[in-house]
């Protein structure tokens, strides 16, 4: 996938662990692990607004689009 999630970094940067993170943004740690580990398929604006307001921080911070490969493969052919 495309999408890369920076959650452990920005973590990382504000010394705050995922129980914690979890416990102030209300969701349960199952469901905050699946997201740190690129495994969520979609994620509620809702729970980024909360994810942003308690790291302080901006969606860019926590979400990094990065083209795959075989995205510039197909997009290099069809050229």
């Amino acid at each position: 996938m495309a999408i890369r999630v920076n959650l452990d970094r920005v973590l990382l940067d504000r010394r705050m662990s995922l129980t914690e993170l979890a416990q102030r943004v209300g969701i349960t740690l199952a469901n905050l692990s699946i997201l740190k580990t690129g495994k969520a398929r979609a994620v509620r604006f809702s729970t980024l607004d909360a994810l942003c307001r308690e790291l302080d921080c901006q969606p860019a911070d926590i979400l990094v689009y990065e083209p795959d490969e075989d995205q510039n493969d197909v997009k290099a052919a069809a050229e």
